[in-house]
């Protein structure tokens, strides 16, 4: 064999190696070592609660009412059913796309412990011409983190508005 070829049968083993790692990743195979740590265990960290702000977050850019309400919990989620009966199913997916499209970007900061199963995220929305900033409470009793609450909107000074040229 000459070296050429022997070069070739070996970059054709690493891409090959390469893509079985990618699809065993992606699919969660498991190593029959079943040791936690192996390399395809296919466990996921827990869920945080700044998980369900994105999961929230995700749900109203897209209009996903169900996957919306699944973020919440107590009379939140039973004061946003009766938004959703009043307005129906469509024309709350078009409010939540709507209001989420003036949204540049959020930040959320650092969980705050409340109780052994509710936190507080202080999360910071980003617009054209302003900034605002909620608090959420989220409550984990039973199954994935849920909010439970979101206070008043606080209007956030800004520095540099977004969108501001920088030379």
């Amino acid at each position: 064999m000459t070296k050429q070829r022997k070069a070739q049968v070996v970059t054709l083993t690493v891409i090959a190696a390469g893509l079985i790692l990618v699809l065993g990743r992606e699919t969660g195979w498991r190593l029959p070592s079943g040791s936690s740590d192996a390399l395809f265990s296919g466990s996921q960290e827990p869920e945080t609660p700044t998980d369900t702000i994105n999961r929230m977050m995700d749900a109203a850019r897209d209009g996903d009412v169900a996957g919306y309400l699944k973020c919440f919990s107590g009379q939140m989620e039973k004061t946003l059913r009766q938004s959703v009966t009043e307005m129906s199913n469509s024309g709350f997916a078009d409010y939540l796309k709507t209001n989420n499209k003036q949204i540049k970007g959020f930040a959320m900061y650092e969980p705050t412990d409340v109780s052994e199963s509710a936190v507080d995220v202080r999360v910071e929305y980003v617009y054209a011409d302003r900034n605002e900033a909620q608090i959420f409470r989220l409550e984990k009793v039973v199954g994935p983190w849920t909010i439970t609450k979101v206070d008043g909107i606080e209007r956030v000074e800004t520095i540099v508005p977004y969108g501001t040229p920088v030379y």
